[in-house]
């Protein structure tokens, strides 16, 4: 599909050896070992041995799993993580998920929504917008979309997903992150037709481009229709049309910078975090497009 306004958009070819060679120079060893899972599949294990580094004796993780919180705690953010690195590698059936999910329950408050951070990471080099806040968080739906997948048996899962409904019922209050969690949730629970009417409330959230603004992040500062729903055939992908997807994936490819990996767009605070954070963008860039059919050598993917 020609789509045009940008230098770079009608024809986009990434440089994956580039992309590849970014990622051994520059990405933490968990997303090496992910990337040799994505392009040239690899087993699985490297990765799940990579990941247990991070966990914790209390069943959750830390040790900066999460980029912007370097605290060794264990964190709600990096809970989450360790759980998309999971299902991303198919390994969600791991014991760890169960310790997980008893780890999650315990930190949740009273109604079951689960705190952004914890008091516990003020002792240790943090995002500016890594401090506690009154209520449940966005991770929440993520937490829950992750471990529904996972089909953990918890009474706080039963407790948190009524949460995520009733936040549901105000979508004019949700804000950009707010919006990528609960696309994931709705993405992962069995009532369709509940799933399909929430998004519909959700449509009128975004931009023309698909795209929704990050309130008081860095200047244009957003989150991309790909980033709201990356994965083909994702019940979310109800909310966007074909030329969101497709102008999307344009300009996904023409991000690719000179040394072969991609930026993000958010604050870069320490050296540490922006490098690990590019190598992680880079990584989740090659896999929308590898879902996508869009690296060389892959067949073309349906919307």
């Amino acid at each position: 599909m020609p789509v045009s306004g940008h230098p770079r958009l009608d024809f986009v070819t990434i440089d994956l050896v580039a992309a590849e060679r970014f990622i051994h120079a520059n990405a933490r060893l968990l997303d090496r070992h992910r990337a040799a899972v994505l392009l040239h599949g690899a087993a699985a294990t490297p990765v799940v041995n990579t990941l247990r580094a991070y966990r914790n004796d209390d069943g959750g993780f830390g040790h900066a799993l999460e980029p912007d919180v370097r605290a060794p705690n264990s964190e709600t953010t990096a809970a989450l993580h360790g759980l998309e690195v999971l299902a991303e590698v198919g390994r969600l059936h791991e014991p760890m998920v169960t310790d997980v999910a008893d780890w999650v329950a315990g930190i949740a408050d009273s109604d079951g929504g689960v705190p952004f951070v914890l008091p516990s990471a003020a002792a240790y080099p943090h995002a500016p917008w890594m401090v506690p806040e009154a209520g449940g968080s966005h991770l929440t739906f993520g937490l829950v979309a992750h471990l529904t997948q996972a089909g953990a048996a918890s009474s706080w899962l039963a407790q948190a997903t009524t949460w995520c409904w009733r936040k549901l019922a105000d979508p004019a209050a949700l804000g950009a992150y707010w919006l990528k969690f609960a696309l994931d949730f709705l993405d992962s629970q069995h009532d369709e037709q509940r799933c399909l009417e929430a998004i519909e409330q959700l449509r009128p959230l975004l931009g023309a481009d698909g795209s929704v603004d990050v309130p008081g992040g860095t200047e244009g500062e957003s989150l991309s229709a790909l980033t709201l729903s990356p994965r083909p055939g994702a019940r979310s992908r109800a909310m966007f049309t074909d030329e969101q997807i497709a102008r999307g994936l344009l300009q996904l490819e023409a991000e690719q910078q000179d040394d072969g990996g991609w930026d993000f767009d958010w604050l870069a605070w320490s050296p540490g975090q922006a490098a690990e954070w590019r190598g992680l963008v880079t990584l989740r860039a090659l896999i929308v497009l590898r879902a996508h059919g869009r690296l060389p050598g892959t067949p073309e993917a349906s919307r």
